[in-house]
């Protein structure tokens, strides 16, 4: 199938695009520019990551959201949370409606290239905090997606009942250079350590068993996962 693939440049973005190649035809790779205070660490892997299997890459601005809606993840938000990714503060780097946005926008530059799918990596450690990374929005705008376009665009989403640790050993076994991607919301001159994405990267290759390439800030004891 050809397909455009949602690369952020974080890991699980990264991992999806090398999925992607594995299983399908890449036609294009996409990241949005939105405001975030890290889009500016986290886009240039996903160009590089692009380049490296061969396929063009396309940054689409989205310069209303940093503007007018209200997260923490934003430049025009308060300080980044710290502490486990499923903590209730997490919610406060919630984007209102931010992969609704993205994948109406994908969906059509995807049937402009005459793609027949497109590739997220949403997965299962983001329904917690995320309500549209969950499987039933999935679910609701994949069918929008295909009844809105004239090839039925269709919404792949391999990773959605996957962790973090299993995404990163699929990379691992793909050959993914985790050193060249990014996770930290801060979006300082290198990771934290301990906001809830450092803490989700740390976790996940402690859990996948594999070698965390990353330079932190502070690598304090990771917190323990809040009871649901």
């Amino acid at each position: 199938m050809k397909v455009v693939v949602l690369c952020s440049g974080g890991m699980d973005s990264v991992t999806a695009l090398h999925w992607a190649r594995a299983h399908h035809t890449v036609s294009a790779s996409l990241s949005f520019d939105y405001g975030a205070k890290h889009n500016h660490r986290e886009i240039p892997f996903a160009v590089e990551h692009a380049q490296q299997i061969g396929v063009p890459h396309q940054i689409i601005p989205l310069d209303f959201i940093g503007k007018l809606f209200a997260s923490d993840l934003l430049k025009s938000g308060g300080a980044i949370p710290e502490g486990h990714y499923a903590d209730e503060n997490m919610k406060r780097t919630v984007v209102p409606f931010r992969n609704g946005i993205m994948l109406a926008a994908a969906c059509g530059f995807a049937e402009s290239a005459e793609a027949e799918g497109l590739v997220i990596a949403a997965h299962g450690g983001d329904h917690a905090i995320y309500p549209d990374c969950r499987e039933d929005f999935m679910r609701a705008m994949g069918e929008a997606m295909r009844l809105g376009t004239y090839a039925g665009v269709q919404l792949l989403r391999p990773f959605i009942t996957m962790s973090k640790s299993q995404i990163a050993a699929e990379g691992g076994r793909l050959g993914v250079d985790y050193a060249r991607t990014w996770s930290c919301y801060k979006g300082g001159a290198i990771h934290c350590g301990v906001c809830g994405t450092c803490v989700e990267r740390r976790e996940a290759f402690l859990h996948a068993g594999l070698s965390d390439p990353t330079i932190y800030e502070r690598t304090p004891p990771l917190p323990e996962k809040p009871n649901p």
